[in-house]
């Protein structure tokens, strides 16, 4: 395993090894420059993620809590940052790439069935997980903070966009 900052990355991580899934962890220590003039830094994504059967997938993990009850929204905001490096990481891997966020939402106990339907456990936390790709991030996103530079989707766009990861794979 690469070495990892935050649970949400070692806890992905996991998931990953835990399911077989090919993959390469991208080194966060490390920015890349992107070529232009003059040269500016392009903010790394978390993981390649290799799937057997549809695109690969440029993956950008956002860890959120979430209190495992139904009633409450999940929180999907991400910076400007974030999906214009998405979409120019996209541009720099080309066709059979697609650029998605996972959010790996953390809940305090195992979350209903009905709430997620991809939940697993890693070091005594459970988590969820819902991916959706930059392209149906982008088509539904609004302006959250201009302050902060966020930007999220409405929940009832998320809810019905974003899927279980391995829908995506």
């Amino acid at each position: 395993m690469a070495q990892r900052r935050f649970h949400y990355d070692v806890a992905f991580e996991r998931y990953l090894r835990e399911r077989t899934l090919p993959y390469i962890a991208v080194d966060e220590a490390k920015r890349s420059l992107q070529s232009t003039d003059p040269p500016s830094s392009l903010k790394n994504f978390d993981f390649v993620v290799y799937s057997p059967s549809k695109t690969n997938l440029l993956i950008d993990v956002k860890g959120r809590k979430h209190s495992g009850k139904s009633n409450r929204s999940l929180d999907n905001w991400v910076t400007d940052g974030d999906v214009t490096c998405m979409g120019q990481w996209e541009g720099i891997f080309g066709e059979g790439f697609t650029a998605a966020f996972v959010f790996l939402y953390w809940c305090q106990a195992q979350p209903p069935d009905a709430l997620f339907q991809e939940v697993f456990e890693s070091s005594d936390r459970w988590y969820a997980v819902l991916a959706i790709t930059l392209d149906d991030y982008k088509a539904h996103m609004r302006q959250r903070s201009p302050k902060w530079g966020t930007v999220s989707m409405p929940a009832d766009a998320f809810n019905r966009l974003a899927v279980p990861l391995r829908e995506l794979l």
